[in-house]
């Protein structure tokens, strides 16, 4: 998301260290007996397009769940409204919907520390997107990179695609949202947020906050068999992705076939071994060691040895989460009961917001 930040990665990067230092400090307060948190409001969304994948989960989930102990207040959205510029069979949303739920709860979202919602049940996202939007020139939107990568592959787009990003931004700015993980490939739309929040400030007078990137800092995880692309939930080649609901023989399997090279040796060296190093990549995260750490202990392995070490490694962080999975997914009066607790959590937040805006613009 954004219009001018010039100076922005450093900023992102400068609090990409402010927030591993909250972490430090939470850690040593656990261990004092105090656990006063760092103010402010977390923000993030996901879109119900089915089971995350192993790059959703290290890429993102997982800070997900540690920011629950970082900050104040966090909220975590089941964008389901953004889902709907691509095609969507009701049924299969409505699923999809309540598998994301189960799914991130099994990753460790607990909405006793966090808001979980379905961003649909709050109405407020929608009017205030309606009203940022007006504030919003079409060329600003047309160079985002949503737009340009999605138009293409369609040979056209929706309105609703064109301005995904400043429902993107609404949704952010409802909650007077300080901080936002983000991907890399997110930071413009972020900038969008940030540069809607000046102009609504400039014109109405001063209210929204200015939300900040918290930058993951996790190694993207690649496809399988193209390491060239990140792992995807649309690739085509079934073999290409590892999903969190994967039995343990699939995971080996899909491991077992991934791309790699014609040396034996197992090193990390991104550039001239993609496959190699993704695999390098994936074991280093899902054990909580270094890079450096993990080619010691493949020393004088092969890459198919290797390979059998990382499909255990990705077993074992997975299977719990598959089993619990599996367990929430087989009450699905318990995940709609907790996503409408969510959303009445949600919206007692977002009405108030509402009503100062609706104040500010003129409708009374």
């Amino acid at each position: 998301m954004a219009l001018s930040m010039k100076c922005n990665v450093k900023s992102v990067f400068r609090f990409i260290h402010k927030s591993n230092s909250y972490r430090r400090l939470f850690k040593a307060g656990k261990a004092t007996g105090t656990t006063s948190l760092p103010k402010g409001q977390v923000f993030s969304g996901i879109q119900p397009t089915g089971v995350p994948h192993l790059g959703n989960y290290l890429g993102a989930l997982e800070s997900w769940v540690a920011l629950q102990d970082e900050y104040s207040t966090v909220m975590y959205s089941i964008v389901d409204l953004h889902s709907i510029t691509q095609p969507q069979d009701p049924q299969i949303l409505r699923d999809n919907i309540l598998d994301m739920a189960a799914s991130l709860l099994a990753c460790g979202i607990d909405p006793t520390r966090s808001i979980l919602f379905q961003q649909s049940q709050v109405s407020q996202h929608a009017e205030l997107s309606w009203i940022l939007g007006c504030l919003t020139s079409m060329p600003r939107l047309r160079h985002l990179p949503q737009w340009k990568m999605k138009s293409k592959q369609k040979n056209e787009g929706s309105v609703g695609l064109y301005t995904y990003p400043v429902l993107q931004a609404a949704d952010i700015l409802l909650y007077k949202s300080t901080h936002v993980p983000v991907g890399e490939d997110q930071i413009q739309h972020l900038e969008l947020a940030q540069d809607l929040a000046r102009i609504f400030n400039n014109q109405y007078g001063e209210f929204f906050p200015e939300p900040r990137a918290l930058l993951s800092v996790t190694r993207k995880v690649k496809s399988l068999r193209d390491p060239s692309s990140k792992m995807s939930k649309s690739d085509p080649q079934k073999l290409s992705t590892v999903f969190l609901t994967d039995t343990p023989d699939e995971i080996v399997f899909k491991i077992r076939r991934a791309v790699t090279d014609f040396t034996s040796e197992v090193t990390y060296e991104p550039e001239s071994r993609p496959g190699v190093s993704n695999l390098v990549s994936m074991h280093a995260a899902v054990s909580g060691q270094s890079v450096e750490e993990v080619v010691r202990l493949a020393e004088g392995m092969d890459t198919g040895q290797y390979k059998n070490v990382v499909a255990e490694a990705i077993v074992q962080k997975l299977q719990p989460i598959r089993l619990e999975i599996q367990r929430l997914r087989a009450d699905r009066g318990h995940l709609e009961s907790l996503l409408a607790k969510g959303a009445e959590k949600a919206r007692s937040l977002a009405a108030p917001v509402m009503t100062e805006v609706r104040k500010l613009v003129g409708f009374y």
